[in-house]
């Protein structure tokens, strides 16, 4: 193999690696999960409840599925009163349970469907929508693009990759391999898509972050490693929270799989964001709540 080649084929190796890091769980664990794809949500015979009026839709990561990012949070909203339904979206040919690969822009597409089905079937005029990572950043092309703010009250985004994905610095390298964000884009183009500068990205974030009527929320860590630098998370607009999880407590550690899989100090925030006419204080103790 020549030298270029090798190169090229260890620089994706190790870009797909570092993806990797967003996967909630094993293929052993999802293999397992396949067989009851939830924990009592993706009810179709949930009717929201006066408390709680719009169904929850989740959004999960690259490399993640509807199962296995939501081990954590499902049951956790769905305790709480609310109708939740999950989708699996960006799939490739050949490639099982790893999803969030394809172009971003379809995968937006296949969200809109989703959100039109949970609609239908729950009778709510709106939904709320929690995505995790890419899951966080890719329904604004469905809010401002697909018609999705007309029916879309909120969007939560959990360590979103709002600006692009760095990778902890990785994605810098691509310009010193000459070829390589080709060979990304051919085999997999949702990673490609979040890369900073992107066409995608440059399209999504032109003439600003946010569309009228949709609420948002971002809840970032400063330990992320995936998608960094962390403050590019954040959105600018008139209807936007921008929450740091370590100045709501101090002692939170969790990066950028642990904050969408299992802190509970981002679970609470994630409802204050979907009720904030009942919000609590978020804070350590959180992780009892």
């Amino acid at each position: 193999m020549l030298p270029v080649k090798r190169a090229l084929r260890h620089l994706a190796a190790l870009l797909l690696a570092a993806a990797v890091a967003t996967v909630p769980a094993t293929a052993a664990h999802a293999s397992a999960a396949a067989s009851a794809p939830s924990r009592g949500w993706n009810d179709y015979s949930c009717k929201p409840s006066a408390a709680h009026p719009r169904p929850v839709v989740l959004v999960h990561g690259t490399l993640g599925n509807s199962v296995d990012n939501w081990l954590g949070l499902a049951p956790y909203l769905e305790d709480r009163g609310y109708c939740v339904y999950s989708l699996d979206y960006g799939r490739l040919d050949g490639v099982p349970l790893f999803h969030g690969l394809g172009p971003i822009d379809k995968s937006a597409a296949q969200l809109s469907a989703f959100v039109d089905k949970v609609l239908a079937a729950t009778g709510a005029a709106k939904a709320d929508l929690v995505g995790h990572s890419q899951g966080g950043m890719m329904p604004r092309y469905y809010l401002k693009f697909l018609g999705g703010a007309a029916k879309v009250n909120s969007l939560v985004g959990i360590a979103p990759d709002n600006h692009g994905a760095t990778i902890s610095g990785l994605t810098n390298l691509l310009p010193y391999f000459p070829g390589a964000e080709d060979l990304i884009s051919a085999a997999t183009p949702g990673l490609a898509d979040q890369v900073p500068g992107s066409a995608f990205l440059t399209e999504l974030n032109a003439g600003g972050d946010t569309v009228p009527g949709v609420h948002y929320t971002v809840i970032a860590t400063k330990y992320d490693e995936v998608a960094t630098p962390w403050r590019s998370q954040y959105l600018t607009g008139p209807d936007v929270r921008n929450v740091l999880l370590q100045d709501l407590c101090a002692l939170d550690l969790s990066e950028h799989l642990a904050i969408g899989l299992t802190d509970r100090i981002a679970f609470h925030e994630v409802a204050n964001a979907l009720d904030p006419a009942h919000a609590t204080t978020t804070d350590c103790a959180s992780v009892f709540s």
